[in-house]
């Protein structure tokens, strides 16, 4: 398979890196314009969801007020279609994660997104996701961080 366009690559990492900057802000209403309505994922809190709002509510607000410092590892890969309007983004996350006595814990995991878009020369947006934790590492973490305010 060829490499993705040098341009779509960096679309793909960008979407990466906005995901991460909003999971560090908590910020739930800056993410949404980066998933589609009615996506679908799989999560920890659910097997399958069904729409961004249920995504938001079952998994982002069970995760993202309990971690710190979620970033994605540089190494982000993609396969994008020969229209460029589609692509596969895969990387590796890294975040801290709290146990009940507040000790904190390594917390890394996986991410695989199906991104779309109108035209090459739009950002993409999430049609499904599907993120998980690395084996024996523990689903939930017991800090509890505000959320950004709306503005």
């Amino acid at each position: 398979m060829a490499e993705p366009h040098p341009d779509d690559l960096a679309a793909v990492r960008h979407w990466f890196q906005t995901l991460a900057d909003h999971v560090q802000a908590v910020d739930f209403v800056a993410a949404r314009p980066i998933f589609a309505e009615d996506m679908i994922a799989f999560g920890t809190f659910t097997d399958f969801m069904t729409g961004r709002d249920e995504a938001e509510r079952v998994q982002w607000r069970n995760v993202w007020h309990h971690i710190d410092g979620f970033r994605f590892r540089p190494d982000i890969r993609a396969i994008v279609s020969p229209d460029r309007l589609q692509a596969v983004g895969m990387g590796v996350f890294d975040s801290t994660g709290y146990r009940q006595d507040g000790t904190p814990y390594d917390r890394p995991g996986r991410t695989t997104v199906v991104l779309v878009r109108p035209s090459p020369d739009a950002s993409f947006v999430a049609q499904h996701t599907h993120m998980s934790l690395f084996r024996d590492v523990p689903t939930r973490s017991f800090r509890d961080k505000p959320e950004k305010p709306a503005s």
